[in-house]
């Protein structure tokens, strides 16, 4: 009898059968290793200096303004930073996130410093509109993968104490509810002191300005860590 014909059975090689989780599993590790080991960015950390007359640099030459006078204390702290300047006097909460997506569109940008509601307090505007308000802008910003940096302002007593605790409150609770960094009331030590304002007795003068980035710039360079941002080094 002729046996029928047959094939040998196929063994398969146990490496055989590990190779493509190892292939797999090696291609992962040499990523994460080439994403360790690479350099830093190379471009500057694009800023958005976003607010009102506070940040436009009203009364102060342009080298004096907050954008100018914080980029320049950024870069001395060894930051890689471009601070645009997006301040525009007389903007209120309703006219700054008005222009806000216009604005942006000279982006993209890493950071955003909102500093905006003075008006609306000089005004007697809704404390319930300026915070919704704010929380719009807050939220445009984070939609679009910009980190907001919130100043804070507080209201004088002109419009009684229930308008101030209602306008006192917007930028805490907006703060804790987007996770923001909040700097508090960056007109402190500033306002009131004649030797720190311009002649109109309201907006600061250079001296003024650099009182009120020594009181910003850690809120940023820590959002500048938090980030990744690494420190250049400074030629002696």
């Amino acid at each position: 009898m002729i046996d029928a014909p047959h094939s040998t059975p196929l063994v398969q090689s146990p490496y055989g059968a590990l190779r493509r989780p190892l292939q797999a599993a090696v291609f992962a590790i040499l990523s994460l290793f080439a994403l360790a080991s690479a350099p830093a960015r190379a471009e500057p950390v694009r800023i958005l200096a976003f607010g009102d007359s506070l940040t436009a640099g009203a009364g102060v030459a342009a080298e004096d303004s907050l954008p100018a006078q914080l980029k320049r204390r950024l870069s001395a702290d060894g930051f890689d930073v471009e601070i645009v300047q997006g301040g525009v006097s007389g903007d209120t909460t309703t006219t700054g996130l008005a222009r806000l997506d216009y604005t942006l569109g000279a982006g993209p940008f890493d950071i955003a410093i909102v500093e905006l509601g003075a008006n609306d307090m000089l005004n007697g505007h809704d404390p319930k509109v300026t915070r919704a308000n704010l929380d719009q802008i807050l939220a445009v910003l984070q939609q679009k993968g910009v980190r907001p940096v919130l100043t804070a302002m507080v209201s004088s007593a002109n419009h009684g104490q229930a308008y101030k605790r209602d306008f006192d409150s917007i930028y805490p609770d907006l703060a804790g509810k987007h996770r923001v960094p909040l700097v508090p009331f960056i007109l402190e030590g500033v306002w009131g002191s004649p030797a720190l304002l311009i002649s109109d007795g309201v907006h600061p003068n250079a001296a003024g300005v650099a009182r009120i980035v020594n009181k910003l710039a850690p809120y940023v360079e820590k959002t500048l860590v938090s980030m990744g941002a690494r420190k250049t080094s400074r030629t002696q």
